[in-house]
């Protein structure tokens, strides 16, 4: 302590609780580094929380492929369950729009997959070792996850298990009885699957992240809940001003995913991030009819997987300003869909809302700041957050101790946007 009992110090404070910032300062703490995590809310409970709690090995081949430029047309109207997009977030951000588009070529594909391959296995084996550390294995379940389509979509199918297969990721092609073979609790809906063999999930994403926070705490980290107010320059390091005091540090990692923009603006940096808002909504599940794994249905552009309190449906991209109101149209759209799948009951909870902080690689930050010492970006990583947070947090750690990350990280260079 320095300074007051509101005042505090540390080598490294980091800024945002998610699976990505919890994640960084546990690793910091295991490089013997004093650090102090701050949130505004506890450990995992804004973005972290509300996804689909898959670690997923084949999430590789980012959302902006030549394959998009197929589908715009049926987005045109407006009325997809797979994307909804408000025309004047479009017209305000079109920079970011054709940014976005202009990496949906072949020539930019490989390269981000490859990237994409390295941080998410580096990503996994920390999974599977801090959630074995944590002490809550029985969350994490070894059974794959489901991808399906209702029509007979075998290209569709074989293209994607061929692409994974050349980066060496093993998935299976499943017929109608094979489908009902791994599921045999849901309706015979599908024609055609793809299943991710070598991927994993957990039963509540939000519970893990706070056992990785636990960690941080019993390795001697601290955690403090307040509002973040400013970022600003100390002498040679940092001075974090918040609601309730101030936290000085030679170091600070910025992890507040969509809210990343606002702290970083004063400082000169204008990020250019969008938010692919998701939904989702919990229900009563049959014990009697059980889902083994998460379940993606393509052409229904939704997931459903069973989770600690029910059966978890989530909900496409939609377009738009990060804090605008709830539009749960494409919830709405869905779950019968899934209703019509899995037997589940009356919802458990309202629907939730969050923002994917997404860039126009669809690839995150990770490393230096361009103009500033001392200060470390970790964001961006739209889809993917819970399954990469490991990586990007061990990642992070490295550069600051001045050693090099397990795996190649310079494609997540912010220097690239900044």
């Amino acid at each position: 302590m320095a300074g007051g009992a509101n005042e505090q110090a540390a080598d490294v404070v980091v800024l945002g609780a998610g699976i990505v910032g919890v994640s960084a300062a546990y690793a910091i703490r295991e490089r013997g580094l004093s650090v102090i995590l701050v949130d505004r809310r506890p450990p995992g409970e804004e973005t972290s929380h509300g996804n689909a709690g898959i670690l997923s090995s084949g999430s590789i081949l980012p959302l902006n492929k030549p394959s998009l430029f197929k589908t715009l047309p049926s987005y045109l109207t407006n009325q997809s369950a797979a994307l909804r997009w408000n025309p004047f977030w479009t017209i305000r951000n079109v920079d970011w729009v054709l940014r976005f588009l202009a990496n949906a070529v072949d020539a930019r594909v490989k390269p981000r997959a490859a990237a994409l391959h390295g941080l998410i296995g580096a990503s996994l084996k920390l999974h599977r070792d801090w959630i074995a550390r944590a002490g809550v294995s029985e969350r994490i379940r070894e059974t794959g996850w489901l991808k399906v389509w209702r029509s007979e979509a075998v290209a569709a199918a074989r293209a994607e298990h061929d692409f994974l297969a050349d980066y060496g990721i093993k998935s299976e092609l499943l017929d109608r009885q094979a489908i009902s073979a791994l599921e045999p609790n849901i309706v015979p809906s599908y024609a055609v699957g793809l299943l991710h063999s070598q991927t994993a999930s957990v039963d509540s994403p939000g519970n893990v992240t706070k056992a990785y926070a636990r960690m941080v705490a019993g390795s001697g980290g601290l955690l403090r809940q307040s509002d973040i107010k400013a970022l600003v320059t100390d002498g040679d390091g940092w001075r974090v001003v918040l609601g309730d005091g101030v936290i000085r540090a030679r170091h600070v990692v910025v992890a507040l995913g969509p809210w990343s923009p606002d702290i970083l603006k004063p400082l000169g940096y204008k990020v250019p991030m969008a938010f692919e808002r998701g939904y989702h909504q919990e229900f009563t599940p049959n014990p009697a009819r059980k889902l083994q794994r998460p379940i993606h249905d393509a052409e229904g552009s939704f997931v459903m997987t069973p989770m600690e309190n029910g059966i978890r449906v989530t909900s496409g991209v939609e377009l738009t300003d990060r804090d605008a109101p709830s539009n749960v149209a494409q919830l709405t759209q869905v779950v019968p869909l899934a209703r019509a799948v899995a037997e589940f009951g009356e919802a458990v909870a309202a629907p939730w809302r969050g923002a994917r902080p997404t860039l126009p690689d669809s690839l995150p930050m990770i490393g230096p700041a361009p103009r500033h010492s001392g200060l470390w970006f970790a964001f961006g990583h739209q889809h993917i957050g819970f399954t990469t947070g490991p990586a990007t947090g061990a990642a992070v750690a490295a550069m600051i101790a001045q050693d090099r990350p397990s795996f190649d990280a310079s494609a997540f260079s912010p220097s690239r946007y900044l």
